[in-house]
């Protein structure tokens, strides 16, 4: 298996002055061949040639700026090379821990020790191979050429061009049912063939054996159909082992840690089952071994051991509280459920910490240490362990030095085929010098056009600017006149009917009314609007029905020389409350008022005489008022005086 790891050196995929430089590891069937320094160009080239079976990388941030850029990379690799990031997909780790598994030490400020350690790590099977495409293909046939405007031999032309891509398109089709795939065609006719021919393969992009192309008359372009989203795959299908503590009981608390102590799941329910708890485990990895904080192991925690054959952990005697608090003070966790769960599975991976630190001095780098560590825990000596793990093929383990090899002696002819070399490529510099200098001048002149044409169209920005702004300022005036004008018409209205009130006059006989629709605030609103109320004036209301307190207080304060109540008799409540505000109250009946719209009649000596009656009967209620005042004090004092009498013996 030949595979490629690549760290970046210097550079950036986002900088257009300074592009990316990468160190680049050659890899095949476990051995290195080489570690170079390559541009990204120099890398597609080598992709395209070799067509490894990965290309690996730490990050995908070194290769590509964004998503779409990744995509745009994953098309421009062979078919049947796979792009492994070795650090994880969703949920990335740093490339000493990846390394650390394989028990594999590596300079991480040195990029070509970088690079060899990824390459490593993927030949072993570490990392998530990148998904961009789904295992659709589409092939599009179409002309590579204009056929232009043409002359006396444009539909000669045209024809040509057409049939080409006509017959181009048969032979792939005749391809793709040689290679027994399904697929659906569309043609887009033109004149004499067609001018465009389009496949949708039922395959991914590798098992189509047809390639991106470029003739003279027509061009083959070759895309994976793209995914709503990159999905990482694990390179490897072995899930990873686990130390698990289970806290049972109402609400369950679980916790896992991998075999380097690293926190993988903590979570606690009380509506978990003895399935949910094992297809919880399922997803998270694969148990090794099975603890419990307290002594013995409860039963139901036992069943989930037998339920994947892990080895059982408990202490020695149960763990107390200050213990778990201890074990767990770096961690996280929201309930004790959960802090019984994880200081049980801490406690597990403490008590094998240090045979687990013997079996990685005793390992030499490129062994899985987690495989190695599983089978010497289930009982297997470690070199039978060693052995076994070696009698596949194997990477080599030995470290590749970093200084360069020593330079090997050249031959004259090849000396003199680079000093050639060397000579052409200084002329064609100094040509591609001319044409730089060339094409400044050409900018510069360009650069003073685009400013004349800037200015002349920021002007006239500016003058649109400022016409759309008067254009606002003036509808802005329209509206504003629009809204004095309906203000003007209801004030206009408003003083014709104070108008035609005042043309009422006021005789011997007649004294003018206005009627107000209700004694409350809205009534009261409504009639100042449309007529006003004035100080002296008489008020009239067919209903009293909804008064309240403070309308007539308001009433009151604003002088009203007398309010009118039509129908029933007036509420006891509102003649209190009228005596109190001094407003004289008076049943219209008794004085048979003209009602017409807002306004009415009354007579005068009628209206007069129950007023003066009102004010009688408003001097005895005011004297019975200030007699009650006085008797209230007198039965006070008299009160008070006892309490003295009392207190006093």
């Amino acid at each position: 298996m030949k595979v490629f790891g690549i760290d970046i050196i210097k550079g950036s995929v986002r900088s257009r002055s300074r592009r990316p430089v990468y160190a680049l590891c050659r890899m095949e069937d476990g051995e290195i061949l080489d570690v170079q320094e390559v541009t990204a160009f120099r890398l597609q080239r080598l992709l395209t040639a070799e067509q490894p079976e990965i290309l690996a990388v730490d990050s995908l941030q070194e290769i590509a700026a964004d998503q779409h850029e990744v995509y745009a990379f994953l098309q421009s690799l062979p078919p049947s090379t796979k792009l492994v990031q070795v650090t994880g997909g969703e949920r990335k780790e740093s490339l000493g821990k990846v390394a650390a598994r394989y028990n594999i030490n590596f300079n991480r400020f040195d990029p070509y020790a970088e690079a060899r350690t990824i390459a490593r790590v993927a030949s072993l099977g570490a990392g998530v191979q990148v998904i961009a495409f789904e295992n659709t293909t589409d092939i599009v046939v179409s002309r590579h050429r204009s056929t232009g405007p043409g002359g006396w031999s444009q539909n000669r032309y045209a024809r040509k061009i057409h049939g080409a891509v006509m017959q181009k398109g048969r032979e792939i089709e005749a391809r793709l049912r040689g290679a027994g795939l399904d697929y659906e065609k569309k043609e887009t006719k033109a004149f004499g063939g067609c001018s465009r021919v389009a496949f949708r393969v039922a395959a991914p992009r590798d098992m189509v054996p047809v390639h991106s192309s470029r003739g003279a008359d027509v061009q083959v372009r070759v895309s994976g159909r793209q995914l709503d989203r990159i999905r990482f795959e694990p390179l490897s299908g072995r899930p990873r082992y686990l130390i698990v503590g289970l806290d049972p009981g109402t609400t369950t608390g679980i916790a896992a840690v991998d075999l380097d102590g690293n926190l993988v799941l903590l979570t606690s329910s009380r509506q978990m089952t003895m399935s949910d708890i094992v297809e919880e485990l399922y997803r998270a990895g694969k148990p090794l071994i099975v603890a419990s904080d307290v002594q013995p192991m409860p039963y139901s925690v036992e069943k989930v051991r037998r339920a994947f054959n892990a080895i059982p952990y408990t202490p020695k005697q149960s763990l107390p509280v200050e213990a778990k608090y201890e074990l767990t003070a770096s961690f996280t966790w929201t309930n004790d459920h959960e802090r019984d769960a994880l200081s049980a599975a801490l406690d597990a991976y403490r008590s094998l910490q240090s045979k687990f630190r013997n079996i990685t001095k005793r390992v030499g780098p490129g062994f899985d240490l987690d495989e190695v560590r599983a089978r010497v825990l289930r009982g297997q000596p470690l070199d039978t362990v060693l052995e076994e793990m070696q009698a596949a093929p194997a990477p080599r383990t030995e470290v590749v030095p970093e200084t360069p090899a020593l330079e090997r002696p050249v031959e004259d002819e090849r000396v003199m085929a680079l000093d050639g070399m060397v000579k052409r490529l200084r002329s064609y510099v100094q040509e591609l010098q001319d044409t730089l200098r060339e094409r400044d001048r050409e900018v510069e002149q360009l650069r003073q056009s685009l400013r004349r044409a800037r200015s002349a169209t920021e002007r006239k920005i500016r003058r649109d600017a400022e016409l759309a702004a008067k254009d606002a300022t003036i509808e802005s005036l329209r509206e504003q006149l629009r809204g004095e004008r309906r203000r003007s018409r209801r004030l206009k209205k408003r003083l014709e009917r104070m108008q035609a009130v005042e043309r009422v006059e006021v005789t011997e006989d007649s004294r003018p009314l206005k009627v107000l629709d209700s004694l409350t605030r809205e009534g009261v609103r409504g009639l100042q609007e449309e007529m006003g109320i004035a100080e002296g004036d008489v008020l009239y209301v067919p209903r009293a029905h909804g008064w309240g307190r403070g309308v007539v207080k308001d009433l009151a304060a604003g002088g009203v020389r007398a309010l009118l109540v039509g129908g029933e008799p007036p509420d006891p409540h509102l003649v209190r409350v009228a005596r109190e505000a001094a407003l004289p109250l008076i049943p219209a009946g008794s004085l048979s008022p003209v009602v017409r719209g807002k306004t009415g009649m009354v007579e005068t000596g009628a209206l007069e005489e129950a007023i003066a009656a009102w004010k009688e009967e408003q001097k005895e209620f005011l004297r019975e008022r200030e007699a009650e005042r006085v008797e209230y004090l007198v039965r006070e004092y008299r009160s008070e005086r006892e309490k003295e009498v009392r207190r006093g013996g």
